[in-house]
């Protein structure tokens, strides 16, 4: 099996290659350098000549607040650039693993989304991730749609480094605790995702780690795990107000991983753990 994995240079492309190549199955990361996904028939060209059997689309314009003045850009990233590899994913008879978000809802409520729920988009961001799922499922019989939030990895910015990092030079911090989600480490998602690629339980799946949690609570278990002493007070959202909405309810349920016999990941406060100790914390 061949698979070619888009954003290569982001968390979660990252830990896709690498988990790829612990398992022996030839694999290539993509980055800008290969094609632009906004270069459709450089794009194109490329996938043809490499030819494989799986496409994981990890790369996404995922600058959320910019996206709501780079409309097009976001746009043509997330779902222009989705819907032509779908096109020639189809081509070569190839799967398509498509990486979407809990930003999809209206993040309302406080009951978990299942894949089929009503889709109702906040931001530029959401939807034009929606638009990327319905580009796909238009075009292929053979994806899988994979909504993830809140994540973390190694390789890139994310909320558990700017805490480490806070906490240098702050003896106090507040943060928002009225959103409610789930953490995703690339380390364990990527072994589910290639799982799934290796199968053809095709479908839309929602995959966090287990385990909910707000922000506040999040950067408290970073900073007991790391051993830092810092004051946390915890403040409504309406304390950072942002350009793009942010959903207040991000909980996803994961029955469907159950259902098609995929493993759930482990839960996020251990996910943490063996974060801090690849961060040598």
């Amino acid at each position: 099996m061949k698979v070619l994995v888009t954003g290569y240079t982001g968390q979660l492309g990252f830990d896709v290659v690498r988990e790829l190549k612990s398992r022996n199955i030839e694999c290539i990361g993509t980055t800008r350098n290969e094609f632009s996904l906004t270069d459709t028939e450089k794009m194109k060209s490329f996938v043809r000549k490499y030819k494989p059997d799986v496409i994981i689309h990890c790369a996404a314009y995922t600058a959320v607040d910019k996206a709501e003045d780079e409309v097009d850009i976001c746009r043509a990233v997330n779902t222009d650039a989705t819907k032509h590899l779908a096109e020639v994913c189809k081509e070569i008879d190839a799967k398509m693993i498509y990486i979407s978000t809990d930003y999809v809802f209206p993040g309302n409520g406080e009951a978990f989304y299942e894949p089929e729920d009503k889709k109702a988009p906040q931001n530029v961001y959401g939807q034009t991730k929606l638009d990327g799922e319905l580009a796909v499922q238009e075009i292929l019989d053979k994806y899988f749609i994979v909504r993830i939030s809140w994540v973390f990895g190694s390789n890139g910015k994310n909320f558990i480094k700017t805490m480490l990092n806070l906490a240098k030079n702050h003896d106090k911090l507040t943060v928002v605790n009225d959103q409610i989600g789930s953490p995703t480490y690339t380390v364990d998602l990527a072994k589910l995702l290639c799982d799934m690629a290796l199968s053809d339980k095709y479908g839309v799946y929602h995959a966090t780690n287990e385990g909910i949690c707000s922000w506040y609570d999040f950067a408290c278990e970073i900073f007991k795990q790391a051993g830092i002493k810092i004051n946390v007070e915890p403040v409504p959202s309406t304390a950072f107000p942002t350009k793009a909405i942010r959903p207040h309810n991000s909980r996803m349920s994961k029955k469907c991983l159950d259902e098609a016999g995929f493993n759930r990941l482990p839960a996020w406060q251990d996910a943490l753990v063996r974060y801090l100790q690849e961060l040598n914390m």
